[in-house]
């Protein structure tokens, strides 16, 4: 098994605290209403939300993929910390046994926020990841970033 390791950064006009909650914490609510069309469902199939538990995404019925699932391995609120593996679905396919992020909000200095992502791909024995593949992962998260990112400024109350 190999792994292959990214890592990014944006910044988001967006406070830290806020874009933890929308993106993380209540995540399983947000999402699937800003993108019906790419997410069905997120729900809880183990545990509270917390450390240890597991969300499955539902994708629509038309969509590439059907399911996933993550584990949550770290949440920490005061730190705006979160750590998850990607531990099933059909996005894993043959080459990868999971990934793991770590997703980090951090205060910048005209009260917006730096998120820093680190993202570990663990695949099936020598298979080696293209580029290109990461790359669309990378697109799509970042997309959905973008979104919530939207979402948040044009509903300053929300999550405040």
């Amino acid at each position: 098994m190999g792994v292959t390791c990214f890592t990014q950064e944006f910044s988001t006009p967006v406070a830290p605290a806020k874009m933890f909650k929308a993106l993380i914490v209540d995540s399983h609510n947000l999402i699937p209403k800003l993108v019906p069309q790419s997410i069905k469902s997120i729900e809880f199939i183990e545990g509270d939300g917390g450390a240890g538990s597991i969300k499955q995404t539902n994708f629509p019925e038309d969509g590439h993929f059907k399911y996933l699932k993550h584990k949550i391995d770290v949440l920490d609120a005061e730190k705006l910390v979160c750590k998850y593996t990607l531990i099933e679905g059909d996005v894993l396919s043959d080459k990868l046994e999971s990934i793991v992020y770590e997703v980090k909000f951090e205060a910048s200095g005209n009260g917006g926020s730096i998120c820093k992502m680190t993202s570990e791909y663990h695949t099936k024995g020598d298979v080696e990841l293209k580029e290109e593949h990461i790359k669309e992962g990378k697109d799509k998260a970042m997309g959905m970033y973008k979104i919530v990112e939207d979402y948040l400024v044009s509903n300053p109350d929300v999550y405040a």
